[in-house]
């Protein structure tokens, strides 16, 4: 069943994207035994990186969020592709905070309250990468990516997000949205959506008592006849394998190569997303790097 949509309102000048990224969570949680907070932390930013990819021009661009912040937990990363499929992995998974004087998990003490947030965009009809990078706003992540968006790409732009964690650690539910006005929204459009917004209880209340993205939508855009534009299924999934690990090797070139293997003729290769190990055989690397090399100087 799908768990994203994106709509449009009737005279085009809003458009929403909302997800219940709930199974995505729960996943990253399992992969990186995550704890209460980190759970929030890296689900918040897999979230927006899941509707982020969604929303970008092309299916084959790529999108990467990493908040480098002075909190406790160190980096969080997430990856999507254009179709919102998103991967991500935090340094310190068992990082945790006491929860905040209002019981609410002290995500942005984690996190930290002074870093960098930086958003890299692989398009695929550019030679080079877009990366833009911008203080954290509060380090809640929601308040940053919506401070990135207003700044760095000049969007006004509604960003909101949650995960909800049970104290057995794990994934009651979790979701956001992003709603963007496109040029040309007028002064009674941006108040009416303020109303909304302000009206609308938090993501996850709102996915605890039932409702979904479509719902979210419908909330956040009354007034404004929105309509469903699409529909997709969006999960955590590592695209790594053991060739494009291989690869990697090969690109650290000869002489680390060989520094290595003289250390330790096997290695080992974990991959940061989801933990999946490859072994390989440096010497089998080293004659690989050879024949390469031989063929290009044919």
């Amino acid at each position: 069943m799908a768990n994203m949509i994106r709509g449009l309102s009737e005279n085009g000048g809003v458009v929403f994207c909302g997800v219940d990224s709930t199974e995505i969570v729960r996943e990253a949680e399992r992969i990186h035994k995550t704890s209460a907070t980190c759970s929030a932390a890296l689900g918040r930013l897999l979230t927006g990186a899941s509707m982020m990819g969604m929303m970008q021009k092309d299916a084959s661009d790529r999108i990467t969020l990493r908040m480098k912040g002075d909190g406790p937990a160190g980096s969080v990363i997430a990856v999507a592709d254009g179709f919102g499929i998103v991967k991500g992995c935090i340094d310190y998974p068992q990082a945790d905070l006491p929860t905040r004087a209002d019981g609410h998990l002290d995500v942005s003490g984690v996190i930290g309250h002074d870093g960098i947030l930086t958003v890299i965009r692989d398009n695929v009809n550019l030679h080079d990468p877009y990366v833009g990078q911008i203080p954290f706003a509060s380090g809640e992540v929601a308040e940053d990516l919506t401070h990135y968006y207003a700044v760095s790409e000049q969007v006004p732009t509604v960003c909101a997000l949650g995960v909800y964690v049970d104290t057995d650690l794990s994934i009651v539910c979790a979701g956001g949205y992003l709603l963007q006005l496109l040029p040309g929204a007028t002064d009674e459009e941006i108040t009416q959506l303020e109303k909304n917004i302000a009206a609308m209880p938090s993501v996850t209340e709102m996915l605890r008592a039932g409702k979904t993205p479509e719902d979210m939508m419908m909330m956040a855009m009354e007034g404004f006849n929105p309509n469903v534009l699409d529909e997709h299924t969006v999960s955590y999934r590592c695209d790594c394998s053991r060739e494009r690990t291989e690869a990697v090797l090969i690109g650290l070139g000869r002489k680390e190569l060989e520094r290595m293997r003289d250390e330790e003729p096997s290695c080992e290769v974990v991959c940061h997303f989801c933990n999946k190990k490859y072994q390989f055989d440096l010497n089998e690397i080293l004659e690989k790097v050879d024949r390469e090399a031989e063929n290009k100087a044919e």
